[in-house]
């Protein structure tokens, strides 16, 4: 009987581990049928007979990409609105989340409930009402623009994972830090936030990939500033009319997912435990 059982979880165990490796083949294919057609010279990406292993690979597209004008500018926007999310809405969840989980008020329930529904609203449905209100802000054709929208879709998210993760810190380490006499910032700057650092780490994932990557209000609310336009903009110049630059367009793809991938591997040591913490309560 004891063989049998493990026998059984053997058998659960690898089919477990092939559905896995199954995955993770599928996801990761677009992403290197991406990088191949970044490295194909122009006659073979639109190939009736695509040959995906042996071809002469080059850099023709690459070049071509960076050869756009103000390219490095576009760049430096993506990466100036993607850190401002990631730092405000970092900042502002922590807060909010030790408000909501140490502190005792009415209406605080309700509050979490609307910051879930808040992600239930469809972005491309808010997009005509948040032009009016960034133009009458005045902030059109603004990286501020960017920034504050893209930190008010990032903020209710951050703070419902970021409370799951304050929430599991026990509260006797805030009343000894106390009776040795810290005051609250102390326990929010030296104790709170070092504990928080991996929720902090799965938040900050989630906003610079939103605002990395973000197209539609880049495309709304930049509307004549061409030197405040973002990195996902520039792939409009391969678009054609006649026909459209794949080699080009791939290749920027992948200039794109570079910072992705590198901000990623800055904070993965922590996303796994910060995302097991923001299920905890």
């Amino acid at each position: 009987m004891t063989r049998r059982i493990v026998r059984d979880k053997n058998v659960a165990r690898y089919l477990a581990n092939a559905f896995a490796v199954v995955t993770a083949l599928v996801v990761a294919f677009p992403i290197y049928w991406m990088v191949l057609s970044a490295l194909k010279p122009a006659g073979e990406i639109q190939s009736a007979t695509p040959v995906p292993w042996t071809f002469h690979p080059t850099l023709e597209s690459f070049q071509r990409v960076l050869q756009v004008n103000d390219f490095g500018r576009y760049f430096m926007n993506s990466l100036i609105v993607a850190l401002a999310v990631v730092a405000l809405s970092g900042l502002v969840a922590f807060l909010a989340a030790v408000a909501l989980t140490r502190f005792r008020f009415r209406f605080r329930t309700t509050l979490l409930v609307l910051f879930l529904i808040a992600q239930m609203v469809p972005i491309e449905a808010l997009t005509i009402p948040l032009f009016f209100l960034v133009r009458d802000l005045g902030a059109l054709n603004t990286l501020f623009s960017l920034i504050l929208v893209h930190f008010a879709f990032t903020l209710p998210l951050a703070v419902w994972m970021l409370r799951g993760f304050v929430a599991a810190i026990p509260d006797e380490i805030e009343e000894a830090a106390q009776l040795d006499g810290a005051s609250r910032w102390q326990i929010l700057g030296r104790i709170l936030f070092p504990l928080v650092a991996p929720g902090l780490a799965a938040t900050s994932v989630f906003s610079f990939i939103t605002a990395w990557n973000d197209f539609l209000f880049a495309r709304t609310f930049i509307i004549s500033a061409t030197e405040n336009q973002t990195l996902p903009m520039a792939l409009l110049v391969f678009f054609k009319p006649d026909e459209n630059d794949w080699g080009g367009i791939m290749a920027a793809s992948v200039l794109m997912t570079v910072p992705v991938l590198i901000f990623f591997l800055f904070v993965q040591r922590r996303l796994v435990s910060g995302l097991a913490g923001a299920v905890k309560d």
